[in-house]
């Protein structure tokens, strides 16, 4: 067997592990949903490489407004590598105590609101604090990670505890321990991991099964549509009309700020 076809083989296994979960992928999707209705947000935050599952759900072709994508640069720019603003800082950062908290100052929440936080191992110490803060505000929180890396992998958090500790709900990417799926003779270390295909399955299961509860509630989506399928004229339209629904959306985060909202000050 060829290592491409390895790692395809080990993708179908992922697909498999997603399919068994369609319970919790119905139940996020009701409360998704239900958020979306309620003319709020679902707030996605994720560092490191799980900043790829928040873009994934919002904005790109086949996405719809009512996802607030909570994307720090200094915990997910991986780009230089090394030098200024390079992964080690981001690596430090993801562990940083307090950092969650002068994240989501920023955001005027609802318990209307519900959450996807993302994070592999679970175990690096700013989603969990971000899925602590949700939950102390009375928000849903759905977390993604890799069940069988995050048991063999030791917390950042003082208290020992894990991102699953602090979700309503948990969903596994099927992803092996570290990641890594492929083993290559004569190489000490597995290569090609799998936990972004299995949170990507995930998300896109998800955003599918709130399109239609929209649907059904007679609030269909707004999506984001590429010319090819719907002409120039239409895409630019429902990309216009996506756009300011989700600044719409973004305002009412914004409009409790320094007086009258949520969060603590």
């Amino acid at each position: 067997m060829s290592p491409s076809t390895d790692y395809l083989n080990r993708c179908r296994d992922l697909v498999s592990a997603v399919e068994q979960q369609q319970a919790a992928i119905q139940q996020a999707a009701d409360w998704f949903a239900a958020t979306i209705l309620a003319g709020r947000m679902v707030h996605l935050f994720g560092s490191g490489h799980s900043r790829i599952l928040v873009e994934e759900m919002w904005p790109r072709y086949g996405s719809f407004p009512g996802f607030n994508p909570i994307v720090e640069l200094s915990l997910s720019f991986h780009n230089l590598v090394v030098g200024p603003n390079g992964q080690r800082q981001a690596m430090f950062l993801e562990n940083v105590p307090g950092l969650a908290e002068r994240i989501l100052r920023n955001f005027d929440l609802s318990e209307k609101d519900s959450a996807l936080v993302a994070s592999s191992s679970g175990c690096n110490r700013v989603p969990i604090e971000m899925a602590d803060l949700f939950r102390q505000r009375g928000i849903k929180v759905v977390a993604i990670l890799s069940r069988r890396h995050s048991e063999a992998s030791r917390s950042q958090h003082p208290a020992g505890k894990k991102l699953s500790d602090f979700a309503d709900l948990v969903l596994d990417t099927g992803a092996p321990v570290g990641d890594a799926m492929v083993r290559i003779p004569g190489l000490e270390t597995p290569v090609s991991p799998g936990s972004t295909i299995g949170g990507c399955l995930l998300v896109n299961s998800i955003k599918a099964e709130v399109a239609a509860r929209l649907v059904r509630a007679g609030a269909p989506p707004r999506v984001l549509t590429a010319a090819a399928v719907v002409g120039p004229e239409k895409a630019a339209t429902l990309f216009e009309a996506a756009y300011d629904e989700h600044a719409r959306r973004l305002a009412k985060l914004y409009q409790g700020l320094g007086g009258g909202g949520n969060y603590e000050r």
